[in-house]
């Protein structure tokens, strides 16, 4: 059966505060519905300063998740690790771990925009730096002991729920990231499909005496929405999933590697690459695909047309998917 995700960016060019707050809410009921249809996780992320709202809080966003469901996980995927203080953001894991039993899952990435780092005074040219610092000082904080950090003693508290520590992943598509992973014996999550890359992280875990593993994304991971006329979908609202593939075109250079990666610049194009799909349900059922990954507000769907693509995949995909 293929893992499932519904994804939450909270993309919204023409957003005022009422209809920003309006997507927030419905993001929120989303993530409940997912819940109770046995979805799998509820994938968010993290970008800053953008002019289309791109969400810059995943935690926060986690938090009102978790308080609406029950079972679902909630994976950021990623958060950009230098841009966080350290001490902070073990607290921040380890409560979120504790509220909704372990089902958070933090991939920390170092981003590819240098302006995120600008903007917040943080040097670009020391994020390697500022990463290593980052996650070995998570994992420190995260036993509850004593350390000492910047030449003082300190304590984070409280302890999470899930035990050595919550799961945290490295995310990257670069060498840099994979041995990251692998000296501190953590998962690896490539940004994109690089089954050379998995292999390096596998033989730099046998060279640092780490047990290691991967979550690779599948060679082919588009992103889904629903439709009973994809036609007429694409005709009304391709300007949406246009507008993010646009958006992430803008941010990425060429040595970036992503599974989501688009070189549209109309509608027509973007349906023919494939990465954006408009499928009806019986299209998606036979779509053959490791991961299912809905996306049913992208880039400032109306909030109407998300919930007609997320119910025909709860009640008409879900329910045979078993089968």
């Amino acid at each position: 059966m293929p893992f499932t995700v519904v994804r939450f960016n909270l993309v919204d060019p023409r957003a005022t505060p009422d209809s920003l707050s309006e997507r927030y809410r419905a993001a929120l009921a989303m993530a409940a519905y997912a819940d109770e249809h046995g979805i799998d996780t509820v994938q968010t992320e993290e970008h800053h300063g953008a002019a289309n709202n791109w969400l810059p809080s995943p935690f926060a966003f986690a938090g009102a998740v978790f308080g609406a469901t029950k079972r679902i996980a909630v994976t950021v995927s990623a958060i950009i690790g230098p841009l966080h203080d350290p001490l902070r953001l073990a607290e921040e894991i380890a409560v979120l771990d504790l509220l909704s039993g372990g089902r958070l899952v933090t991939v920390a990435g170092i981003g590819y925009r240098p302006e995120e780092y600008e903007e917040r005074g943080v040097d670009w040219g020391r994020r390697g730096r500022l990463q290593d610092v980052l996650l070995e000082t998570l994992l420190t904080a995260w036993s509850g002991e004593p350390f000492t950090y910047q030449g003082r003693t300190v304590r984070v508290t409280p302890r999470p729920f899930t035990q050595p520590h919550p799961l945290l992943l490295v995310g990257g598509s670069s060498k840099a990231a994979a041995r990251r992973a692998a000296r501190l014996g953590l998962p690896f999550f490539p940004s994109a499909h690089l089954p050379e890359l998995e292999t390096y992280y596998r033989e730099r875990c046998a060279q640092y005496g780490t047990e290691g593993w991967t979550m690779t994304p599948a060679e082919e991971t588009p992103l889904l929405h629903l439709s009973e006329d994809p036609d007429r979908s694409w005709e009304l609202y391709g300007e949406h999933f246009l507008h993010e593939a646009r958006t992430y075109a803008s941010w990425q250079s060429n040595d970036i590697r992503s599974a989501v990666r688009s070189t549209a610049t109309t509608v027509a194009e973007l349906r023919a690459e494939g990465v954006y799909r408009i499928v009806t349900p019986r299209e998606c059922l036979a779509l053959g695909l490791e991961s299912l990954v809905l996306h049913p507000l992208c880039g400032g769907m109306p909030v109407e047309e998300a919930w007609r693509g997320l119910r025909l995949f709860g009640e008409d995909v879900l329910p045979r998917l078993g089968a």
